[in-house]
């Protein structure tokens, strides 16, 4: 079964266009049947968000929640609110909880940064975050062309089948070692994770660029892009037993429309039906 929806439901006004954003998420809904949450990435989520999430969602709703910038190496010389490792993983459990207890917790996304290359050390971080995520489905997604080498891909693939990672396939510009080739292998025979970043080359790269977030992932996907996708899904779809794959390049409003054409292409009626909100309690 293939699932599409979008990074994030609060900024897509070619979606619901103007309305309050308590109204947002169930909007969201009526169109998408998964969403990535992209704040829990910047900070640990309170439980409350979480549980007003799950209220406004349809049963079969499912969320991909993004790790925490701390468990993935992001942090550098920025200050982490957790004095350790334990403490952190153990706030990141308790935040999702609410999403896991109501069965719509469809995995946490590990994305890496572009420095977090293959070598031994980093293996065993990605083995140690593994153990730490309990029984969370987990995905990893990288940003760092090293593990896809010719002498490393096979190697890197067998890691995560063996350690029970899924596995994240990434569309993006080819842009240098801080971006990955498309390597649609599935590790896992319950999951695969597909991110549609665009593919900006020029923009890709351009941290220092003060609008860099917006420069990286501005790009439409054209019909012929799109048709390529759809073919490597169905063929993906043959080894897995679900495909959640989300567009992120929201920077112009094109993840909306380029992903109602992939849903069109598929045959997929990807809306679940809206829940009667009371939405002044």
């Amino acid at each position: 079964m293939i699932k599409i929806g979008l990074t994030g439901f609060g900024d897509h006004e070619e979606l619901y266009g103007k309305i309050k954003p308590a109204e947002r998420l169930p909007a969201y809904s009526a169109h998408f049947p998964i969403v990535e949450i992209d704040s829990s990435f910047y900070a640990v989520q309170p439980v409350k968000n979480y549980v007003k999430w799950v209220s406004q969602t349809p049963d079969e709703f499912k969320f991909i929640v993004k790790a925490y910038q701390g468990m993935t190496g992001h942090l550098r010389r920025k200050k982490n609110y957790y004095d350790t490792p334990g403490e952190m993983y153990e706030a990141f459990h308790t935040s999702i909880a609410p999403v896991k207890t109501a069965g719509k917790l469809a995995m946490a996304l590990f994305q890496f940064p572009p420095w977090f290359d293959c070598t031994k050390e980093n293996v065993e971080f990605l083995r140690e975050a593994k153990e730490r995520m309990l029984d969370v489905p987990a995905a990893v997604e990288f940003r760092n062309e090293s593990w896809y080498s010719p002498e490393m891909r096979d190697k890197t693939l067998g890691f995560l089948t063996r350690e029970g990672w899924i596995h994240t396939v990434a569309d993006e510009p080819q842009a240098g070692s801080g971006s990955i080739p498309v390597v649609p292998v599935a590790t896992t025979p319950d999951i695969t994770y597909v991110r549609l970043h665009g593919r900006n080359t020029q923009g890709w790269n351009q941290s220092s660029h003060p609008d860099w977030r917006k420069l990286r992932y501005l790009y439409r996907y054209s019909t012929e892009e799109l048709t390529e996708w759809r073919e490597r899904l169905r063929e993906l779809e043959k080894t897995c037993r679900e495909l959640y794959v989300v567009f992120n390049n929201n920077s112009a409003g094109d993840a909306t429309p380029n992903a109602k054409e992939l849903q069109a292409l598929l045959g997929i009626d990807g809306g679940l039906a809206p829940l009667q909100l009371d939405l002044f309690n």
